[in-house]
């Protein structure tokens, strides 16, 4: 997906916060391919083994599944959304531990996530 408009990029970050919000599992990886790669510094310290980098939309959802359980109130508030040449960035709050949060999402040319990077404040 080389374009991206920006409504496309603000009608993705809604969907993806509602799902991620409604803490529904099938419905946040619904977005991402099979072969998904997440890029998180949270994957490192949870999951050592992996250097931070989580492959595979299996391996994702034990990742998130693991998360969503360790923090049950977990709620995004988008705060900006970015689009770029088959990037969209969202940048948004996790309002259960106000951290400041940056995640800058590829697309392939059916419209999923394939690559993803997570950047935390503090």
């Amino acid at each position: 997906m080389s374009e991206i408009t920006i409504e496309f990029a603000k009608q993705f970050s809604d969907t993806w916060a509602q799902a991620w919000n409604a803490h529904d599992l099938d419905k946040i990886l619904s977005h991402y391919t099979e072969d998904f790669v997440m890029e998180s510094p949270l994957a490192a310290m949870r999951l050592p083994e992996t250097n931070g980098c989580v492959i595979g939309k299996e391996n994702v959802r034990r990742y998130w599944s693991q998360g969503l359980k360790l923090n049950p109130r977990l709620e995004f508030e988008i705060l900006d959304v970015l689009c770029g040449v088959g990037y969209v960035t969202i940048y948004y709050r996790n309002k259960s531990t106000s951290k400041r949060v940056v995640e800058v999402l590829h697309f392939n040319d059916a419209g999923l996530v394939d690559r993803a990077m997570s950047n935390y404040s503090e």
